[in-house]
């Protein structure tokens, strides 16, 4: 898994991007050239200290490397939102199986 770093790639994935959107997070998707996805995680500051932020971001990379199937040829960005960072880990693969699912059938449309 490659993780998006550079704030202009976040930037072009705002604007370009497909979004879909749960009670606690946005996800962002672009179409890209190269074979393997890439992603990249936005948690504003506003939710929590440091601590807690870096928490959530383990626990999302986590979750996206082991248990959820993602297409290839595909930049994510994940946008969370407000009560996050309060969310246990289990509350969080659900969540994110459901807002990948979301976009999969929206694709498929």
């Amino acid at each position: 898994m490659h993780s998006l770093k550079k704030n202009k790639e976040f930037n072009y994935i705002y604007k370009k991007g497909e979004r879909v959107s749960s009670d606690n997070f946005t996800l962002f998707v672009v179409k890209s050239k190269f074979f393997d996805y890439r992603i990249g995680f936005s948690i504003n500051k506003k939710l929590g200290k440091a601590n807690k932020r870096n928490l959530l971001k383990r626990r999302l990379k986590e979750i996206c490397r082991k248990e959820l199937k993602i297409a290839p040829y595909r930049n994510y960005v994940v946008l969370a939102r407000n009560e996050a960072i309060k969310l246990e880990y289990r509350e969080l693969l659900e969540e994110m199986k459901r807002l990948f699912g979301k976009y999969e059938k929206k694709k498929a449309l």
